[in-house]
């Protein structure tokens, strides 16, 4: 396994080369898998607005079979505090929580991959499937934007949409990331701005219909860009949106208080098409480990944040988006 020195320098050769290729970084960026685009793989699929190596399905599986097994509320409760320990401690303002959630199903990863309705989908041969909604970073013309994705609400709730844009949590943890991400488009262009936001997108899922909140941000990069390609992304992971901030300590306490490995979830998918570059955050994630099917899920935590409340946001994520 390449170290991540050695990764760095591959994108900055190959951006700088304007070679397309594919990016697969997880959480840590400890087991980062990069190809050329052009390179057939056997154990990776993927379909990104654009892109699209999965092929024609014979036959469309069918979900018959969905039961989850989260971990307990007490157990939530008891990292959700620790959490709290530390916001009310100073030393995180914004920390995204997450959990496991054991699945059983009559789909197979492959299956789920193929049924799944998301503008990025990611299936890596036995390991996990991902049908994320939530855009990384795009470049195009010069320009990356950022779309960060916090707020989640039933839209079968009555005034679900009111509720939600209203809700003074939402807003601050909102305006928290939205600020977190203006810092980290700092670091690599100029002239950052927020172009739109707290705008709402649509999910229908196998379980619910639900409303999600996100904000568009903006930046000039520099017109060498494409020679720091490795650079521009490592110095943007991990993702605010699944970290927080500050995001040095925060990363510190997840390590502490999750209790679980991450992996590839909450990492970072994408292709360079030798000009531009699309990506998406890992999240909407099903693991296998050892036969077992587990669902990552979570949700940011503030000081306004509510046990109860939480630990019913880390349920709703756990879905599958099927039209």
């Amino acid at each position: 396994m390449k170290k991540k020195a050695e990764i760095i320098s591959q994108l900055n050769e190959w951006g700088k080369q304007k070679i397309p290729f594919v990016f697969l970084i997880d959480f840590h960026g400890k087991i980062p898998l990069i190809f050329p685009l052009d390179e057939p793989q056997k154990q990776i699929l993927w379909k990104i607005p654009g892109f699209s190596n999965e092929g024609e399905l014979q036959q469309k599986a069918e979900l018959k079979t969905w039961k989850a097994t989260p971990v307990s509320f007490e157990k939530f409760n008891t990292g959700f505090n620790q959490v709290m320990w530390h916001i009310q401690n100073g030393d995180t303002y914004l920390l995204n929580f997450t959990q496991p959630t054991r699945i059983e199903t009559n789909l197979s990863l492959e299956e789920i991959f193929q049924i799944s309705s998301a503008p990025y989908k990611i299936y890596l041969k036995d390991k996990f499937v991902c049908f994320s909604p939530e855009p990384f970073v795009k470049i195009e013309n010069g320009k990356i934007y950022s779309f960060p994705m916090k707020g989640t609400i039933d839209a079968d709730i009555e005034n679900a949409e009111q509720i939600i844009l209203t809700d003074s949590k939402e807003i601050a943890e909102h305006n928290t990331i939205v600020d977190l991400i203006r810092n980290d488009l700092s670091l690599v262009a100029e002239n950052v701005v927020v172009e739109k936001f707290r705008y709402l997108s649509h999910i229908q899922t196998n379980q619910k219909n639900l409303w999600q909140v996100s904000s568009k941000i903006s930046g000039d990069l520099p017109k060498n860009f494409a020679e720091n390609l490795g650079d521009i992304l490592f110095a943007l992971l991990p993702a605010g949106s699944i970290s927080g901030a500050p995001k040095k300590k925060t990363l510190e306490i997840i390590e502490k208080t999750e209790n679980y490995e991450r992996g590839y979830y909450t990492g970072i998918f994408g292709i360079f098409d030798g000009n531009n570059l699309d990506s998406c955050v890992l999240i909407r994630y099903i693991e296998n480990q050892n036969g077992q099917l587990i669902y990552k899920s979570g949700g940011g935590i503030t000081f306004m944040s509510e046990a109860g409340k939480e630990y019913d946001e880390l349920l709703e994520k756990v879905y599958v988006p099927i039209i």
